[in-house]
């Protein structure tokens, strides 16, 4: 589906893995536009070219419009593995978000990696921002008895109604989930076919 898109040009896809390896041995940008992750060469922490790519390539050009476009960002926590500091990536989702969600209309979903037990401030400050200005936040995570050849893990749906300033909580659903060869089933919490 996602090749279908991006010959269509409905997707516009940044390889991060061949961007870093044509930056660093030095192979040339056939665009003449500074590579999105040039801060990498720099020893810089500013995204800068990153968000200049986003920006970019989601602003429509001429009579091009993008209906409600969305930014998947996978994996941001890599962006912290190569020497961005939390403030910059914070700074990059924040101004991803003013022309994503403010002015373009779309949304902004992005993956990152957490765990309990980390040790990793860096990584922990940056998903707690993410989590406190997020309207919807999928947390997965594994079973806390362990392995289970039926039930994979689980997966908490926390709908931030507390953004809205009402004297609402917030939504949270939990259900438990099983990978299969091509898809996903989900279920809540006790009803697997293996316990019933």
């Amino acid at each position: 589906i996602l090749t279908a898109a991006k010959e269509r040009g409905q997707l516009i896809f940044l390889e991060g893995l061949k961007s870093c390896l044509d930056l660093l041995f030095g192979e040339e940008e056939q665009s003449g536009q500074p590579s999105p992750l040039q801060f990498l060469s720099e020893g810089a922490s500013d995204l800068k070219a990153l968000f200049d790519f986003v920006r970019t390539s989601l602003t429509p050009a001429g009579s091009d419009s993008w209906k409600g476009p969305v930014l998947l960002v996978d994996d941001l926590s890599v962006l912290l593995s190569l020497g961005a500091a939390p403030v910059a990536v914070l700074d990059f989702i924040h101004y991803c978000r003013v022309v994503v969600c403010s002015q373009l209309k779309g949304n902004i979903v992005v993956l990152v990696h957490s765990n309990e037990d980390s040790e990793d401030e860096e990584n922990e400050l940056v998903v707690n921002s993410l989590c406190h200005h997020s309207d919807l936040i999928l947390w997965v995570e594994g079973l806390a008895t362990g392995f289970c050849k039926d039930v994979h893990g689980q997966i908490k749906i926390i709908r931030r109604v507390s953004l809205e300033l009402t004297a609402e909580k917030d939504l949270v659903q939990v259900y438990q989930y099983k990978i299969q060869d091509k898809n996903v089933t989900f279920f809540a919490r006790g009803l697997s076919a293996a316990v019933l």
